[in-house]
């Protein structure tokens, strides 16, 4: 006997495969707008915020806004604070999630999660990213050299004690080498704004 798949079926299955879905995935699918809709008023799917849809009894990462903002800005790398409190070097707890996008990108606009965007070349986005898998959504994240590198470029937009605490926290827990922070560094065009505190820290440790 043939099982025909209702497009609720359908739509339970990409939620389980992807974790967090855009509405045009659903459309893709051959899923309706109507139906989601009606998933959503008997609460057999969950709205995120415009277009984003998971299921309600998905268990939530403590990164969640880190997949929510992957999905609305599927070319962007998570970045700068938000990557320092991904891989653990900082205390901070970001208001919103910061992502690097190309320079000539579309800039998102989104109060769910609210996303911050800096603007990057695009051969300096795609070095050192790393991708991991938060709830089900791929995630694109700078790794912990390129993550301290860069809060050192910005620090004028994160604040220098931030970007400090970054470099301090990478070295204490061994997460990146100075090596690797140095090369990142030089890569960023940064070399001679970083070296000192780097020196200062290998030798104090």
């Amino acid at each position: 006997m043939i099982q025909i798949l209702t497009q609720r079926d359908r739509a339970y299955e990409l939620l389980e495969q992807k974790g967090i879905v855009r509405l045009f995935e659903f459309k893709a699918a051959g899923i309706t707008a109507a139906t989601v809709s009606r998933m959503v008023e008997h609460g057999q799917v969950t709205r995120l915020g415009r277009g984003l849809y998971q299921l309600p009894d998905a268990p939530l990462d403590v990164h969640h806004s880190l997949a929510e903002a992957a999905k609305r800005v599927p070319k962007g790398v998570v970045c700068l604070v938000s990557a320092l409190a991904y891989h653990g070097l900082t205390d901070q707890l970001p208001r919103a999630v910061w992502i690097a996008i190309g320079l000539k990108d579309w800039s998102p606009k989104s109060d769910s999660p609210p996303i911050r965007t800096v603007r990057f070349t695009d051969a300096y986005l795609t070095e050192g990213v790393i991708t991991t898998r938060i709830e089900g959504v791929s995630v694109k994240i700078f790794d912990v050299a390129k993550t301290v590198a860069d809060g050192f470029r910005h620090r004028r937009t994160i604040g220098q004690a931030v970007a400090l605490e970054g470099l301090q926290e990478a070295l204490r827990h061994g997460k990146a080498t100075p090596a690797e922070i140095a090369r990142a560094a030089e890569r960023g065009g940064i070399a001679t704004v970083v070296r000192p505190y780097l020196e200062a820290l290998t030798a104090s440790g």
